[in-house]
C-alpha cells in the first residue's frame, strides 16, 4: 500500500496569452478552458479532414486502407479519451459565454461527437439526466450494483445489457420522471444517428463503418468499461454513499490527458467543479476519505484497475491502494474490504 504524500495531477498554472488565446477568450468564459479549445483545434486539423478524405474518390486500394487504419488509430485511440472526457466537462460546465454557448454546444454535439462514436444528445441525457441523479444506484440503468464486479462474465452481461437495452431503459427513466426535453432530445439524437449510419452505408460502406459505425460500438464499450471500473467497489450496507460507491485514481498520466477524470469520487460529490480544482478538493477532504475507507489508487488508472479485477489480482490493487491516514491496519484487511465491495448487491424488494 502507499501513503498519501504529494499530488502530481494537473492544476491551473497561469501562462502568457498569445493571439490565438485572446481570440478565443472572446467566446469562452475563462482562461482555464483554453486547453479544450486547443484540443478541438487539433481535432479539426487532423480527424475531421481525414474523415472527409476517406469518403472521397481520391484514395483507392491499399492507399485507402493505410489512411483508414491511421485515421482509426488517431481518432479512436489517441483522441477518443481526450475528446470524450473533454465533452464530459463541457456537459457539466457551460464554458462558452451565453451568446455563444448554445451554438457551440450544438455544433460539438451533432457534428464532432459522432466522429468519436457518440450519438448526438445521448451522452448528455444519460449522464446528467440519470447517472448523476441516481449516482449508480438501483434506478440508474447503467448501475453496476447487481453484478459481480471482479467477474468477466458479469462485465460482458453488463455490456450487452447496455448495448441491447440501454436506450430503452434510459428513455423509460426519463419518461417516467417527465423529463420531456431530455427524452425528446435523447430519442431524436439516437434515431437520427442510426438512420444516418444506415443511409450512409448505402452511399459508401467502408468509410461509414470506419468513421461512424465501429466507433459507436467501441465508444459504448469504453464507456461501460469506465463506468464499471469507477463503480466497482460498493459498500453494500450503504450503496448511496458516494465515498464508498466510487473510486479515485491519482498521480497518473491519464489525469494529464483526460482532465483529472481519475477523481471520480470528487466528481460525483461536486459534478460542476472545474477539473483543475479537483486535486485540491481531494486533499481538503482526505480525512473524510479516510473515515469512509474510500478506495483511492495511486499511479494506476481505470484500465489497470479493470484488468486487475478481471484477473482477480487483488495483491496488485493493494500495491497501489492509498492507505490514507492509516485507515487500514494491514494489507490483508484492505484486500478483504476490496473483495467485499466487489460483490453483487441484492435488489431492494
Amino acid at each position: 500500500m502507499k501513503d498519501l504524500s504529494v499530488l502530481t495531477d494537473p492544476v491551473y498554472t497561469p501562462k502568457n496569452l498569445n493571439v490565438y488565446d485572446r481570440f478565443w477568450l472572446r467566446f469562452i468564459k475563462e482562461k482555464r478552458d483554453l486547453p479544450f479549445i486547443y484540443l478541438l483545434t487539433i481535432i479539426h486539423l487532423t480527424v475531421v479532414p481525414l474523415a472527409v478524405l476517406l469518403f472521397t474518390p481520391l484514395l483507392t486500394g491499399w492507399a485507402w486502407w493505410v489512411v483508414a487504419v491511421g485515421y482509426f488509430y488517431i481518432a479512436q485511440f489517441y483522441f477518443k479519451g481526450r475528446f470524450g472526457l473533454m465533452f464530459h466537462c463541457l456537459c457539466h460546465r457551460k464554458i462558452f459565454k451565453p451568446a455563444y454557448q448554445n451554438a457551440f454546444h450544438f455544433y460539438i454535439t451533432w457534428i464532432v461527437c459522432p466522429l468519436f462514436g457518440h450519438a448526438p444528445e445521448g451522452y448528455y441525457s444519460h449522464h446528467l439526466g440519470m447517472h448523476h441523479v441516481e449516482n449508480n444506484n438501483e434506478e440508474d440503468s447503467s448501475s453496476t450494483m447487481f453484478y459481480q464486479r471482479d467477474s468477466l462474465k458479469s462485465f460482458l452481461a453488463y455490456f450487452f445489457n447496455f448495448i441491447l437495452l440501454g436506450f430503452k431503459e434510459t428513455f423509460e427513466y426519463l419518461y417516467k420522471r417527465k423529463r420531456k426535453k431530455l427524452y425528446t432530445r435523447f430519442t431524436i439524437g439516437e434515431w437520427v444517428y442510426i438512420f444516418f449510419c444506415i443511409g450512409m452505408c448505402f452511399v459508401n460502406l467502408k468509410p461509414t463503418l470506419i468513421v461512424f459505425v465501429i466507433p459507436l460500438i467501441f465508444a459504448r464499450f469504453v464507456m461501460m468499461l469506465g463506468n464499471w471500473t469507477q463503480h466497482s467497489f460498493i459498500d453494500r450496507s450503504n450503496p448511496d454513499d458516494i465515498f464508498t460507491n466510487s473510486i479515485n485514481c491519482i498521480n497518473t498520466k491519464y489525469n494529464h490527458v483526460c482532465w483529472n477524470d481519475g477523481y471520480h469520487i470528487i466528481h460525483h460529490l461536486r459534478p460542476g467543479m472545474h477539473y483543475t480544482d479537483m486535486p485540491d478538493e481531494f486533499w481538503k477532504r482526505k480525512d473524510e476519505f479516510a473515515q469512509k475507507k474510500a478506495i483511492v489508487f495511486d499511479g494506476i488508472h481505470y484500465l489497470h484497475v479493470f484488468i486487475y479485477l478481471m484477473t482477480r489480482q487483488y495483491h496488485k490493487l493493494a500495491d497501489n491502494l492509498v492507505n490514507i491516514n492509516g485507515m487500514f491496519d494491514s494489507r490483508e484487511q484492505a484486500i478483504q474490504l476490496m473483495k467485499e465491495r466487489t460483490k453483487r448487491c441484492e435488489p431492494i424488494s
